[in-house]
């Protein structure tokens, strides 16, 4: 006799096969951040599931993060993080530190679990084959105690060109890819990216069939202390409209404005939360999903 437990397991593999048969030889962009990068045992969960991604056929490349980790990393060394209205300064030694923790640190984790459940990967920064061509961003006007200020965030970039031939390389040879937001600019200077406009941008350059992004939250919420104000799915134009009534806001805002430039060249964006165990494989390859999907 089958146990009803066993049956459950059977339907929801046939519920997956669908899901499966429609992203099969499709790029998916996957953005790991926030504390699923300090936690081990999220982040291997993560990339488990990842690798499966990949034994089904789908070919994730992963953009990474680490804005948590860089700011304890600079607290162990006795350098306090800079923020101006929620905007990290980024002076040569707080770029350094980066570099360290993104390139040196985050990335060689993310690969290094890739090999341990089976699968290929290989780590790139912006830098590598000018993935990422960046250039300086300009000064910021903020508003400090009711007076507009403008302010240099130093070495921080946004991009300014993709070159996605490295990455269809090593995709096509069944490689993963593991990309840190650092870029270079046209005088050979590096830059902090943020990580969420990179995976955005790259995904827009390689085709991708869907931006999935990882956080640390239930997805977009109307309420940010409420979680029952999940908002499952959301069209452009209403999320638009919530940017523009400001319920969007602090780190939500740059995965956001990412959602909003791939969906309108037609690319669907997830945003789910990476607290969840296999919250990548529900919101994928079930009926329900899990988090927000903008359409």
């Amino acid at each position: 006799m089958w146990k009803n437990s066993e049956i459950k397991r059977e339907k929801v593999l046939i519920e997956a096969l669908p899901y499966i048969r429609e992203f099969y030889g499709s790029i998916f962009v996957i953005k790991l951040g926030g504390n699923a990068l300090i936690d081990e045992k999220r982040m291997e969960d993560i990339v488990q599931d990842i690798v499966l991604l990949r034994f089904v056929g789908i070919n994730p490349i992963i953009v990474h993060g680490g804005g948590p980790e860089i700011t304890r990393k600079m607290e162990k060394m006795g350098k306090k993080a800079e923020f101006i209205a929620g905007l990290r300064i980024t002076d040569d030694e707080t770029l350094e530190i980066a570099k360290m923790v993104l390139v040196g640190k985050i990335n060689d984790r993310i690969v290094t679990l890739i090999g341990k459940h089976g699968g290929k990967g290989i780590g790139l920064s912006g830098k590598d084959g000018k993935l990422i061509t960046a250039r300086k961003k300009d000064l910021q006007k903020i508003i400090v105690d009711g007076v507009e200020k403008e302010i240099d965030l130093g070495w921080v970039g946004e991009v300014k060109c993709i070159n996605p031939e490295i990455l269809f390389i090593v995709v096509e040879k069944g490689y993963i890819p593991v990309i840190s937001p650092i870029a270079v600019d046209d005088e050979g200077n590096s830059l902090n990216i943020n990580a969420d406009s990179v995976a955005g941008d790259i995904a827009l350059s390689v085709g991708a069939k869907k931006l999935i992004i990882l956080t640390d939250v239930e997805g977009l919420l109307m309420d940010v202390s409420d979680p029952s104000t999940l908002i499952s799915k959301i069209s452009l134009d209403e999320v638009k409209e919530l940017m523009k009534r400001n319920v969007i806001h602090s780190g939500m805002i740059p995965k956001i404005q990412s959602g909003i430039k791939v969906v309108e060249s037609g690319i669907s964006c997830h945003i789910i939360d990476g607290r969840k165990p296999h919250s990548l494989l529900l919101e994928l390859f079930s009926h329900e999903g899990i988090g927000t999907m903008i359409y």
